[in-house]
């Protein structure tokens, strides 16, 4: 549940702040009693739709993404800390790297980077 929360936490807050206005806007006076009842409910079940199907999607990736370094296959991963030039790094088992949770690391790097933002390098 900690992996959701960290995955997801940001969209939970923008999904929060959605339906705060959705019941703003539902409980208006002008607004039918259609839109009242099904309203609120349908916006809530589409962002839980998007959610979980984000969370899926991404926890998956991060599951193919270990497999692949496990077995010595090169991994592209996003570089948040140089924006210019080269913003991806291509990591290898081989090259001193290891897996640590959810986590990719190296001793000739200051930071660590997060599966799920890794591919799987096809060349």
């Amino acid at each position: 549940m900690e992996k959701f929360f960290y995955l997801e936490g940001a969209y939970l807050i923008l999904a929060f702040l959605i339906l705060l206005v959705t019941l703003f806007i539902v409980t208006r006076p002008f607004m039918g009693n259609f839109a009242k009842k099904y309203g609120f409910l349908s916006v809530f079940l589409v962002l839980s739709i998007f959610i979980f199907g984000h969370y899926y999607i991404t926890t998956k990736r991060m599951d193919e993404v270990r497999v692949a370094f496990l077995q010595n296959k090169e991994i592209i991963c996003e570089n948040r800390v140089i924006t210019k030039g080269a913003q991806s790094i291509i990591i290898k088992k081989d090259r001193g790297w290891r897996l640590e949770g959810d986590f990719l690391k190296s001793p000739a790097f200051s930071r660590d980077f997060f599966l799920a933002r890794c591919l799987i390098y096809k060349n």
